[in-house]
């Protein structure tokens, strides 16, 4: 999945961790027995889609593991980031999190491990009927705490990101005109394809995607939060009357470079809130630069459709490490300095949200630029959409590999 972060502020949102407490007890109810597929050692997968072939793991070695005596070895240096030592008792929470929610999330990233997670994956699948105890104290034996710091001075920040749910048309209508595209036919060839400017101005840009529409949405600012997320799914009213239920997932850009509009509006003087509610706000009252605003970021994302099975509802879209996202236990890294698939302990005070707990590295974007950077998959739907848009908080992280 690529998507780029939109949230550019944040105030308190008290509802937000029972809405994702929520979404994880929908994916217990969905059975985790009933999804253990067998572990195998696969190479790291590097890019979108995640069927394409894997490449081999990073060159950069992980720490070594500790000797018996207990030591832990050395500070190593991946990417932007240096893997500090830490001991378990430092990281905040650890004897309170939810264990068993986090294990959905595992045997997920357990379908397509890096190799020295891949022997984990036998004891994660027996102890995903484990009580938090036997969890928990697993987890110390087998896995050595790093905490995260950057190389360069930069600012720890966790965002958030969604998966928007909006109704559709398949065919235009007077209330639904907004489309949303597959790839143009002539994508591979014509390097960067139009802007999104141009693709709404020009007849060449316009033949190009004719018969290309997937559907149709209402609301241009909710096509632009589909496109910046990546992923969503549509209710979408077919010609015959049925409404069914898809899911939609980045297939390719036009390759022009992505601008923030909250940037933009900021830059304008026009907003002091750039959170994403605070520009849907400026937009209604707005209406006649609605255009204008869009057209300050170029990057049109397209997009391929798919099924939304009983399964693949219970959680998010694929993430980059080619597994299905689970919310509020998977999270967007920056992949050069943690390997997709990563168990890591992340904290965070708030406002937003207060978070100490077990998440996975199972996805990237465009926008995760650091060390102690991390985008929170907070699930789908307005509420979650509504948490994302405005979560922007201090961080730090701890990445746990195997000793």
């Amino acid at each position: 999945m690529v998507h780029q972060t939109m949230a550019t502020s944040s105030t308190s949102a008290a509802s937000a961790s029972s809405r994702i407490n929520n979404m994880v007890r929908v994916l217990i109810s969905a059975g985790i027995l009933g999804m253990l597929a067998a572990c195998t050692s696969v190479p790291l997968p590097r890019v979108q889609p995640p069927a394409s072939p894997p490449q081999a793991a990073p060159a950069v070695a992980p720490p070594a593991a500790a000797p018996e005596d207990g030591v832990a070895p050395p500070p190593a240096v991946r990417g932007k980031a240096r893997w500090v030592p830490a001991r378990w008792s430092e990281l905040p929470g650890v004897a309170d999190d939810a264990l068993h929610e986090a294990w959905n999330a595992w045997i997920r990233s357990c379908e397509r491990p890096l190799p020295p997670h891949a022997a984990l994956c036998p004891d994660v699948r027996r102890l995903s009927i484990a009580n938090a105890d036997e969890q928990r104290a697993w987890l110390q034996q087998r896995l050595q705490p790093y905490r995260i710091e950057p190389l360069q001075a930069a600012e720890s920040l966790l965002t958030g990101y969604y998966e928007p749910m909006l109704d559709a048309s398949r065919l235009p209508t007077a209330a639904q005109q907004v489309p949303l595209f597959r790839p143009p036919a002539d994508l591979a060839t014509r390097r960067p394809w139009y802007t999104r400017q141009e693709i709404d101005t020009l007849p060449q840009a316009r033949a190009g995607l004719r018969g290309r529409e997937i559907a149709y949405v209402a609301d241009p600012l909710d096509a632009l939060a589909l496109q910046i997320q990546g992923s969503g799914r549509l209710r979408i009213a077919e010609p015959d009357g049925r409404v069914s239920v898809v899911r939609v997932a980045f297939a390719g850009t036009n390759e022009q470079p992505y601008r923030s509009v909250g940037g933009w509006l900021l830059q304008q003087g026009a907003l002091r809130d750039a959170s994403w509610p605070g520009i849907k706000a400026w937009a209604r009252a707005n209406p006649q630069r609605l255009q204008e605003m869009l057209w300050s970021n170029p990057r049109v994302v397209f997009f391929r459709e798919g099924p939304l099975t009983d399964l693949d509802a219970a959680f998010g879209p694929r993430g980059a490490q080619g597994v299905p996202l689970t919310p509020g236990r998977s999270i967007a890294i920056e992949k050069d300095s943690v390997p997709y698939g990563t168990p890591m302990w992340l904290s965070s005070p708030g406002p937003v949200l207060s978070l100490n707990r077990l998440v996975f590295a199972q996805d990237t974007g465009s926008a995760i630029v650091g060390a102690v950077r991390a985008d929170y998959f907070t699930g789908w739907g307005a509420e979650a959409g509504e948490v994302a848009g405005r979560l922007k908080q201090p961080l730090a992280l701890w990445v746990l590999w195997p000793r």
